[in-house]
């Protein structure tokens, strides 16, 4: 359970910096982080610090597109979160 614990804050911290690098790659008009990654990092498990750098820098808020991954990503998470939470409750 400690490995998850650690993996889950390093994950979030990665995908909080990531969106936070890929901001300022894009206000300084250099290359970016595309979309695929931050979404591969997002499904890795660091949905929490993706939505927070989302929202601290104003960041993929307004394109659809990667909206609607991005909380089907979360969504499923959740979905799996309780399933394997009830799964586990009863054995």
């Amino acid at each position: 359970m400690k490995f998850v614990f650690l993996y889950l804050i390093t994950v979030n911290y990665i995908a909080f910096s990531l969106y936070h690098l890929d901001k300022e790659r894009a206000i300084k008009g250099k290359r970016r982080i595309s979309e695929k990654n931050l979404l591969t990092i997002t499904a890795l498990g660091g949905t929490l610090g993706a939505w927070i750098g989302m929202n601290k820098y104003k960041h993929k808020t307004k394109k659809l597109s990667f909206k609607l991954w991005f909380y089907a990503i979360a969504a499923l998470q959740i979905l799996l979160f309780f399933a394997f939470y009830k799964r586990k409750l009863f054995i």
